[in-house]
């Protein structure tokens, strides 16, 4: 059951394990545990057999862990574990029978890798294993120690989770070389250990780390004789509390020597408007390590995390994915722990996809403005205000036509460019429609198709023998007798263009040409 726990509950934090800080290697560590043992056995032989189970205090262990220096430290190394099982055997009555105790211990090389908030261990090497067996039924059992020389393959894994937390789960299987009871009686052996253990880091230097742990570890054993077919077979449960000590590598811990005071600043990323936690954000800090340059710490699911600063003023550029950067200050004292800091950001205003066309309506060449008048670029319309303009907003970008209606003035239709955030600009003149005229009237004005600019050009009507030029505006007027001519527009560096055009006695024709840039 134990084993099958371990993986649900592995799988469960490895989703909490994303906004966790990663996992920094150690140089060396020392673990000591101490705490209670539940022993359930039977040993089956010949005879009626024996069933045992107790509660004993008095179970401890040690383990020494290093990794070489250097590029290979971080991930080479070896460890050694030790392990002494207080054994107190009891009848139905609760009367102690007989006792004692039994040993564990593996050395062996190890190998780390490291998967951001993942820790993955694999060791290989010896172990050894003292196991229970009982003699002497005549009188009383007697506790005799068989024992197991085994080559070892262990496994652990290390997540980290937010709040400083972290979680373990191992597990060793023995390989069994060689197993003998008492009076070099051979045996053969399998088992197996699985364990789990919740760490919380209590205490932080620079170097070094003091972590609590709460340990829970399963051991399931058999051994048989094999002269006498004698089987027993145990499991054991055990529950304690650890102290590991760390020791981390000087080029990951800090390399100061004679470096500034510095303190721990805790600090929380934040919405400014719903105060919701920005997990991922990017805080740059003053780094401890190389001064002079920054370091890049990232929050966790909480929005938070814990950098150590050197005292005094010091700011924090903060950044995430869709909001302002914001630059927070702060004064670091030498004390182990600072004032926490919140740090609110704002989200960017959205980039526009759309622009506007800011359209002005005048009579003649006066220019005195028309109001009431109907301006329709695409699906938007809108009438000129009193000073005969007109806001057009919301529009796609590229070539629109611009149409102008209003009573008693001749339509007019225009082109226009509209582009993305910005407001472009459009003049129309509008000419009133008069009842008889011996002449008629052509207007109109040249600009660039690419800019909208004014062009100096050349207009020529060969029907009418007119060859005139535009003014500094681009604007031109000629008269015409009614009937139907060919204007041509040309300018420098453009592509010219020729229209037709058919206007009666008396009218106005309004026109505006947009000449397009020559490919170069």
């Amino acid at each position: 059951m134990l084993p099958r726990l371990l993986v649900l509950l592995l799988a469960l934090v490895c989703s909490r394990a994303i906004g966790a800080e990663p996992l920094e290697p150690e140089r060396a560590s020392l673990r000591l545990r101490y705490g209670l043992a539940q022993r359930e056995g039977q040993q089956v032989d010949v005879g009626p057999g024996l069933t045992y189970a107790g509660l004993t205090p008095n179970d401890g262990a040690l383990t020494l862990t290093g990794w070489t220096a250097g590029r290979l430290g971080t991930w080479l190394g070896g460890q050694v574990d030790l392990q002494r099982e207080a054994f107190d055997l009891r009848d139905a009555a609760a009367v102690r029978v007989t006792g004692g105790s039994l040993a564990r211990g593996s050395v062996g090389p190890r190998g780390r890798l490291f998967l951001g908030p993942v820790r993955l261990e694999l060791g290989a090497g010896y172990g050894f294993a003292q196991l229970p067996l009982f003699g002497g039924f005549a009188a009383a059992p007697v506790l005799q120690r068989g024992v197991r020389h085994a080559a070892l393959v262990s496994g652990r894994v290390l997540v980290a989770l937010p709040a400083g937390f972290r979680l373990e789960a191992r597990g060793e299987v023995p390989l069994t070389l060689s197993a003998h009871a008492a009076g070099d009686l051979k045996a053969s052996s399998t088992g197996y250990v699985v364990g789990a253990a919740l760490l919380l880091p209590v205490v932080r230097r620079v170097r070094w780390t003091g972590t609590l742990m709460l340990d829970a570890q399963q051991a399931r054993d058999t051994m048989t004789l094999e002269a006498s077919g004698l089987r027993s077979e145990q499991r054991l449960r055990r529950l304690g509390l650890a102290l590991e000590l760390a020791w981390r590598d000087d080029a990951r811990a800090s390399p100061l020597v004679e470096g500034p005071r510095q303190g721990f600043v805790p600090m929380r990323v934040v919405d400014a408007e719903t105060g919701a936690p920005l997990a991922g954000a990017r805080v740059l800090v003053p780094s401890l390590r190389s001064p002079g340059t920054s370091e890049e710490l990232v929050t966790d699911a909480q929005g938070e995390v814990r950098a150590l600063l050197p005292s005094g003023a010091q700011s924090a550029r903060v950044s995430v994915e869709g909001y302002e950067e914001v630059t927070e200050s702060a004064t670091v004292s030498d004390s182990e722990e600072n004032a926490p800091v919140q740090v609110r950001l704002r989200k960017k205003a959205p980039v526009p996809t759309t622009g506007a066309l800011k359209v002005a309506v005048v009579q003649g060449k006066a220019g005195v403005p028309l109001p009431d008048v109907r301006v329709t670029a695409g699906t938007a319309a809108l009438r000129t205000d009193m000073r005969g303009e007109a806001l057009l907003e919301g529009l796609e970008p590229g070539p629109v036509a611009v149409s102008v209606q209003a009573p008693g003035f001749r339509p007019a239709e225009e082109a226009a460019v509209v582009v993305v955030g910005q407001a472009s600009e459009l003049r129309v003149v509008l000419s009133p429609v008069r009842a008889k005229a011996e002449l008629a009237t052509l207007l109109g004005q040249v600009r660039s198709a690419r800019s909208g600019r004014p062009l100096v050009a050349t207009v020529s009507i060969p029907q009418a023998k007119v060859r005139t030029r535009t003014d500094k505006s681009g604007g031109f007027t000629a008269r015409v007798r009614g009937g139907t001519y060919r204007i041509t527009l040309s300018a420098p560096g453009h592509v010219s263009q020729t229209k037709t055009v058919t206007v009666r006695v008396g009218e106005q024709a309004i026109f505006n040409v947009d000449l397009f840039p020559r490919g170069r």
